[in-house]
């Protein structure tokens, strides 16, 4: 019984360094966009770049085949987010930022046909801006 706790507590140990890396990893790459990209949303590299990272990331790629999400709602969203929320907030950037969490993204593309403010809002409220 004892070793089935300690393989267990193993487990659990080892499943959240995984997930830190994730985290830390994404919350990386959002910076080094926003950082890059932030007075230059309209160039089109941001839409390959955001696209690419989703790829890369099997929760986000998982979003983006379910609500059936392509460049082209990448690249509308961001105009609407730049609409009402173009805000930063320390290393959050509402138009970019908003790609990166499991929650926003499936929000943002099972609503990509409602109003600009409303999708700003909603993301400001989700990154606590």
């Amino acid at each position: 019984m004892t070793v089935l706790l300690y393989l267990l507590l193993a487990a659990l140990v080892l499943l959240f360094l995984l997930e830190m890396r994730r985290s830390l990893r994404r919350s990386n790459a959002a910076f080094t966009l926003v950082e890059k990209y932030e007075h230059d949303l309209g160039n089109p590299a941001l839409v390959d770049e955001i696209a690419s990272f989703i790829e890369s990331d099997w929760k986000l790629r998982r979003v983006m085949r379910r609500e059936r999400g392509t460049r082209e709602d990448i690249r509308q969203l961001i105009k609407h987010l730049m609409l009402w929320g173009n805000v930063r907030k320390g290393r959050r950037f509402v138009p970019i930022t908003s790609f990166f969490y499991v929650c926003s993204l499936s929000y943002l593309l099972r609503h990509k046909d409602a109003e600009p403010k409303q999708l700003a809002m909603k993301m400001m409220n989700y990154l606590h801006i």
